[in-house]
């Protein structure tokens, strides 16, 4: 396995376990957190999914599909990511279904049938992703005579996800 597509496995399975998120649409001039969630497991491409409401500033801004972007850190900042792709409204209950949890439950007091509530589909398109070598490492290269940026090349990943 290449070290790109290792790097992409690492994305996949950190949004996949810690899944907070921030999530806009490109030229809006904001992003806000979002609570992430897949159908496939971490080895693999897919879309991800966003349950929000309609009265969000996000959803009243989206138009068909249009460009977003999602930066995600994992909770212990050992990965960072940017990912560009399109941001679509979804209709569909079996999806709902599907991805409905207790989790979302709590913020839809209608529950699936709420009339405030919205899925969201992110096609993700390309990534940017860090793995955060931490400078204590760094540090103690540095001091063994090596150079900690020839090493932290190999954690940097220029992604195409489709």
């Amino acid at each position: 396995m290449s070290n790109e597509a290792e790097i992409e496995q690492r994305f996949w399975k950190s949004l996949a376990d810690d899944r907070t998120a921030m999530l806009g649409l490109i030229g809006s001039g904001h992003s806000q957190p979002m609570t992430a969630q897949t159908l496939h497991d971490d080895s693999t491409r897919g879309p991800i999914w966003f349950f929000t409401s309609k009265e969000t500033h996000l959803v009243q801004e989206l138009n068909g599909s249009q460009r977003a972007m999602l930066h995600f850190a994992s909770k212990g900042h050992d990965l960072f990511a940017s990912v560009q792709g399109d941001l679509v409204t979804v209709e569909d209950r079996t999806l709902v279904d599907r991805l409905w949890s207790p989790f979302v439950a709590a913020w839809f007091e209608g529950g699936k049938d709420d009339p405030k509530l919205q899925l969201i589909r992110f096609d993700a398109e390309h990534a940017h992703v860090w793995l955060n070598e931490h400078s204590l490492f760094a540090g103690v290269k540095l001091l063994l005579g090596r150079d900690p940026k020839t090493e932290y090349q190999d954690k940097v990943a220029d992604i195409r996800m489709q």
